[in-house]
């Protein structure tokens, strides 16, 4: 698997780099496909399966704020 030991020779992003940028971008991605099964668990009614992508959705926000405060640390020293 190339992409495994890519450590920067290729693309010119050390993998440490690239994994907080993957990270936040996933935690973002994961947010927005919440809403979608958020509003399916409502619209059948599940109050409990709706609390609990709500939850989900909530600590992908959190995830994806802590990235950009680390990636933005990281680019600005």
């Amino acid at each position: 698997m190339a992409t495994m030991a890519e450590t920067g020779n290729i693309t010119g992003t050390m993998d440490k780099d690239y994994n907080i940028i993957w990270f936040t971008e996933t935690c973002l991605n994961n947010a927005l496909r919440l809403e979608t099964y958020i509003k399916d668990a409502e619209r059948e009614g599940d109050k409990e399966l709706t609390e609990f992508f709500r939850r989900a959705q909530g600590e992908s926000r959190k995830g994806a704020e802590q990235g950009k405060k680390l990636l933005a640390a990281r680019l600005a020293g």
